[in-house]
């Protein structure tokens, strides 16, 4: 027993003393193998560095997730102000015929404007943010007079046609909440009241008063998408899987009265108007990013400052790195906004109106009057005043925004020299004196008429306004972007065109449309087309 003692003795000496005979590899692999209680430590101590990683990794994914939503939640608002394009009173006519005449089979018609719509509105958006101008200021600055001349005189039209829409619907709309009120007085209080709004909206202002205005704006929509929640929630007797097989592609297409009221929807839907404020309202974030991180320079001296120069205000331009921070969320904001509650609005119309007023011979040619009367008796009183609140919201709403959009026409077309409440007094003057006429003129049946009319008037408008704006996005000459900080662009007086900080310097960054994406906008626009020619066709054949 002793003599393995010994040797071990040795051994251990030996590999001490550092010999190397052979025994130390064996006796060090046995002193150094380890045991079950240091496994399993190391075993915990591997665990608890696994959990620490992963609760390092999930705390920076939660605090990513948390800068993202920050960040994206100051970017909601002009998304809500187009989207209230798409929920104007016009829709309404359109929708509510649609879904009389054919059930849910022209909820297709909606979901397909609703995605050439979100594709507009996102080249829109890319046009504003990367050049700095509205799609108005982009004709004037880069297009011959005589045709930024031309598209001006077509978005005026567009414009009036839009705002007598709006008009006719908030009358309509007070009327019936209140029957006692004149069609004409509700035509002035319109007036009256977008006015009185419009007076707080200051797009060269401060950012808090500009979100609180566009605050408004949403709790208008989400008025009307409450008030159609409540009207879904009242109807009863109706599959749901009836509902969705609307959404797909029917014969209903192909047939005359069923195409020109796919022409109404999608006239309805995309708005002329729409395309002048999506690219218009994105500057100020924009500005205000650039100005937060030290990339806005000292304004230069503009005409309202200096008598020897011929310059008008110069023009932001904003920064690569204000673009590039703003543009995916923008874009992302308006492609929600319209899939959510554009869609949402413009569906329920639709449903509300095939489930009550499909097969009811008095529903056919019945107007918005009619319809509101027809819903109060088919389904109860209750959805017949929602049905006019939520119309009264659209129009107000709608108005405003419509009103904005004139205003951008105007200023960026003509470069009008006015007081900003004196232009906004003009150009929602000139939309709204031929509603108060037809109201005071001929009554309820000639706002009907009008406001059917309206509709086939901004389908026709919108190939001419949308072209111009393929045509911006896809070329390299206005969308490439200077790296560094942001400029100001100088126009001249006389022509309107860029004095300085507009041309494009090498080492720019290219910011137009791929190719596929400029094919995908042509398409878009040559579908409007062709519904547009054969729409002119029926009427002019009397089959529609």
């Amino acid at each position: 027993m002793g003599q393995p003692g010994r040797s071990t003795g040795v051994s251990l000496a030996t590999a001490e003393a550092g010999s190397s005979d052979g025994i130390r590899p064996v006796v060090e692999g046995v002193e150094q193998r380890p045991t079950s209680k240091d496994q399993a430590e190391v075993v915990l101590l591997r665990t608890a560095a696994f959990r620490r990683n992963g609760a390092e990794k999930a705390k920076t994914a939660l605090e990513k997730t948390k800068h993202l939503a920050l960040a994206f939640s100051k970017f909601i608002g002009p998304g809500f102000m187009i989207s209230v394009a798409y929920i104007d009173p016009g829709n309404y006519a359109t929708d509510i015929a649609a879904g009389a005449s054919y059930q849910y089979k022209l909820l297709f018609v909606v979901l397909l404007s609703n995605v050439f719509a979100i594709l507009l509105q996102s080249l829109a958006i890319q046009l504003g943010t990367i050049t700095g101008l509205d799609l108005s200021s982009m004709c004037r600055v880069y297009l011959p007079r005589w045709l930024n001349y031309t598209l001006y005189a077509l978005a005026e039209i567009a414009i009036i046609a839009t705002d007598l829409a709006e008009v006719i619907g908030t009358a309509i709309a007070l009327n019936l909440l209140i029957p006692k009120l004149p069609l004409v007085a509700g035509c002035a209080l319109s007036i009256l009241d977008v006015m009185a709004i419009l007076f707080f909206y200051r797009p060269d202002g401060s950012m808090k008063g500009l979100r609180l205005f566009e605050a408004f704006v949403c709790l208008l929509v989400l008025g009307v998408v409450v008030c159609f929640c409540i009207e879904l929630s009242m109807i009863q007797e109706t599959s749901v899987g009836t509902v969705f097989k609307g959404y797909l592609p029917s014969s209903a297409l192909v047939e005359s009265e069923g195409l020109y009221q796919a022409c109404g929807i999608l006239g309805a839907t995309v708005m002329p108007h729409s395309l002048f404020l999506g690219s218009g309202i994105v500057q100020p974030r924009l500005r205000e990013y650039d100005a937060r991180h030290g990339l806005l320079p000292q304004e230069p001296v503009s005409a309202a400052s200096s008598t020897t120069d011929g310059y008008d205000k110069p023009t932001y331009l904003p920064s690569h790195a204000a673009i590039k921070h703003s543009l995916k969320y923008s874009i992302t904001e308006v492609g929600l906004s319209l899939f959510t509650f554009a869609l949402f609005v413009n569906s329920a119309i639709l449903i509300v109106a095939g489930a009550s007023l499909y097969q009811n011979p008095d529903a056919l040619n019945a107007d918005i009057f009619g319809i509101h009367d027809l819903l109060s008796k088919s389904i109860s009183p209750a959805v017949g005043t929602i049905f006019a609140l939520a119309l009264l919201l659209s129009g107000i709403s709608a108005g405003i925004v419509c009103t904005i959009a004139g205003q951008m026409v105007s200023e960026g077309a003509l470069r009008w020299k006015l007081k900003p409440w004196l232009r906004r007094l003009v150009t929602r003057s000139i939309s709204i004196v031929p509603s108060v006429v037809i109201a005071a003129a001929v009554g309820r049946p000639g706002l009907n008429a009008a406001l059917t009319g309206s509709q086939v008037v901004l389908s026709s408008v919108l190939p001419f306004v949308t072209l111009p704006l393929i045509y911006f996005t896809a070329r390299s000459r206005f969308m490439t972007v200077q790296p560094g900080m942001a400029r100001y662009m100088l126009e001249s007086d006389d022509e309107g065109r860029p004095i300085t900080g507009s041309v494009s310097l090498p080492g720019g960054i290219d910011m137009s449309n791929p190719w596929w994406l400029t094919v995908a906008g042509l398409l878009v626009w040559l579908v409007i087309v062709v519904m547009n020619v054969a729409n002119l066709v029926l009427l002019g054949l009397g089959k529609a």
